[in-house]
């Protein structure tokens, strides 16, 4: 691990993602750029009319749909490009200026939902019946009236519209200094060698059998954050300002209200998945208790929190390899899916190693009318190997969605998000427990499963209530300063982890590097699909094709459902607390199938 990175310009065409496919050249782009900044005044022309007329109101909704998927692309195409290398000064340029023209066309476009919720609803039906080509934004319709209590006059929209550009500065500062200008000290191992510490190997240095390092690079990655622990602080303070403003303009009692009511998601689904976590919370402190003696330490700490429980010979998995495991644990999901799967692995939807200046992490994003893409940082590790198997369920479903919805309907709502991502974890890894020929093996996987539990359902749910709790303390004016946030999160971290784990002080600090934050509302939603991809994955190995196919409805659905109602196509019903209470019992049995095999020694 302590060798330098490769600059971009280093690494291998084949490992790196396409862009062409998306863009042919960064002269297209500034075609496309001028052409799109060139018809915004359009908008100008059906201001007005679309409430008086059943035509203008399609044919501007068809212009608008237009437009937002040319700046769709504009903006894909210039942060995947500024992704691959954070410090590239012309793509920041690219994401600047595209960001700039979807502010621009929001304020020029602020007109078309006040008027379309003045059109009383009899109206609205004559003039779909007038234009039957209105029937495609039938939906869209139902979901702006959804919206007539929160929404003002157009003059202040337009005013709310143009603010965005300067209220979205908190996430791209903590953006590129998370992702460009923070540093680490080295970390140093039990023989005294200095190790390179970053965002994409933190996860692997923390997994390491080696207690000095792990505890070390915990320190320096901490020691970093604390150093700016003002600055972040008001960086974030400012995200949560910015969420309360809006809301309380819109009129919405919060800005978890408003959120949560953007994506068709009622409230009482978060606050059923944080009192449901709570009440098994004694499972999670039993495994830490698990942890600590099966780790054979006195005291279990927080750098303690990843390492395997188990020992187990682990060469590097070569990418190959690990295209191959996925296919063959996806296997369940049938042929055609397979197939895509091999598209994308053979005609590089995805960007696979760590470079210098490489965004950390991992993702899929496309725009509708090219393929998906990938960003990985891959490092050889079986988590890296269940990465893969995530972020290519996230990109099938986007295939699946785009190939049977127009864009007015293609992407689907955060809510949804993860549960076909997350499905593919759980059908690769109960493929690998049935593959494994030795109870070492069985022991490290179960391990690995366990912490996927921890890390998504009890980790995130942990998130999305110090969320909860910081909004409210925003929206009451209450100081949130360093010292508070901290203390916050380390009152979470007690609870959630319970008394056999030592809280180390840094841990404090971990707020700071969660990007996520900055999208306020949406980490519970990990949470969430991890409890649902859990049981549509039982359900296809029980029952196969029945449930193929309600999950296949599901992957094509995109939006033009609820969330809600899509997650029925599948046989989940998120509105009651069961697939939340179902996930964490399997939890429990999964753990006591551990501790057997652990004390049979």
């Amino acid at each position: 691990m302590g060798e330098s990175l490769k600059k971009r310009d280093e690494i291998r065409l084949e490992d790196t993602w396409d862009l062409g496919a998306m863009m042919p050249s960064d002269q297209v782009w500034e075609e496309l750029f001028k052409g799109t900044k060139d018809r915004l005044e359009t908008y100008r022309s059906f201001q007005g009319k679309i409430k008086e007329d059943g035509q203008a109101l399609c044919d501007c909704l068809a212009f608008d749909d237009g437009i937002s998927q040319d700046i769709e692309t504009l903006y894909v195409y210039a942060k995947q490009s500024l992704d691959q290398d954070t410090g590239n000064q012309k793509y920041q340029e690219y994401t600047d200026r595209a960001d700039a023209l979807s502010c621009q066309a929001a304020g020029l476009s602020a007109f078309i939902v006040p008027e379309i919720l003045e059109i009383p609803d009899g109206t609205m039906k004559e003039f779909i019946r007038q234009t039957p080509e209105l029937l495609r934004y039938e939906r869209l319709l139902e979901q702006i009236g959804k919206r007539r209590e929160h929404t003002l006059d157009p003059a202040i929209e337009e005013i709310l519209a143009r603010s965005m550009e300067a209220t979205q500065n908190p996430a791209q500062i903590f953006g590129m200094f998370n992702n460009a200008d923070i540093q680490f000290d080295p970390a140093v191992d039990g023989k005294g060698n200095q190790v390179t510490v970053t965002h994409g190997r933190y996860i692997a240095l923390m997994q390491s059998r080696d207690r000095v390092l792990r505890e070390s690079a915990f320190h320096s990655m901490y020691k970093s954050y604390r150093q700016y622990k003002n600055t972040v602080a008001s960086c974030f303070a400012a995200n949560l300002k910015q969420a309360v403003f809006y809301a309380e303009t819109r009129k919405y009692p919060s800005s978890r209200a408003m959120y949560l009511h953007g994506n068709e998601i009622p409230e009482e689904v978060y606050d059923n998945l944080i009192e449901t976590v709570h009440r098994f919370l004694p499972l999670m402190h039993r495994y830490c208790r698990l942890r600590k003696e099966a780790l054979g330490v006195s005291e279990l700490h927080m750098y303690d929190a990843y390492v395997p429980l188990t020992e187990m010979p682990e060469e590097a998995i070569s990418f190959e390899r690990a295209k191959e495991m996925v296919l063959e644990g996806l296997a369940p999901l049938g042929g055609e899916y397979l197939a895509l799967l091999k598209e994308g692995f053979d005609s590089r939807w995805i960007d696979i190693y760590e470079n210098e200046g490489k965004r950390s992490g991992a993702y899929s994003w496309g725009t509708y009318g090219s393929h998906p893409y990938v960003l990985l940082n891959y490092n050889g590790t079986l988590d890296h190997v269940f990465t893969l198997a995530h972020e290519m369920g996230h990109s099938l479903h986007s295939w699946y969605s785009n190939h049977s919805q127009p864009y007015t309907y293609a992407g689907y709502r955060i809510f949804v998000a993860e549960v076909a991502s997350t499905c593919n974890e759980a059908l690769l890894i109960r493929h690998l427990l049935e593959q494994a020929e030795s109870r070492e093996e069985k022991l490290y996987l179960l391990n690995h499963f366990m912490e996927s539990f921890r890390g998504t359902l009890f980790r995130q749910t942990m998130f999305a209530e110090f969320e909860d709790i910081v909004h409210r303390k925003a929206q009451a004016r209450e100081a949130l300063t360093a010292e508070a946030l901290c203390g916050i999160y380390r009152k979470l971290n007690e609870e959630y982890f319970g008394p056999d784990m030592v809280i180390d002080e840094d841990i404090d600090y971990e707020w700071e590097r969660i990007p996520h934050f900055y999208t306020p509302f949406y980490v519970y939603q990990y949470a969430t699909g991890f409890s649902a991809a859990i049981a549509i994955s039982s359900r296809i190995l029980k029952e196969g094709k029945p449930a193929l196919d309600g999950y296949f409805e599901f992957l094509k659905g995109g939006c033009s459902r609820t969330p809600i109602e899509l997650l029925k196509l599948a046989g989940v019903d998120m509105e009651k607390p069961q697939p939340v209470e179902e996930a964490l019992r399997f939890f429990g049995e999964i753990l006591d199938e551990f501790e057997h095999l652990l004390k049979s020694r």
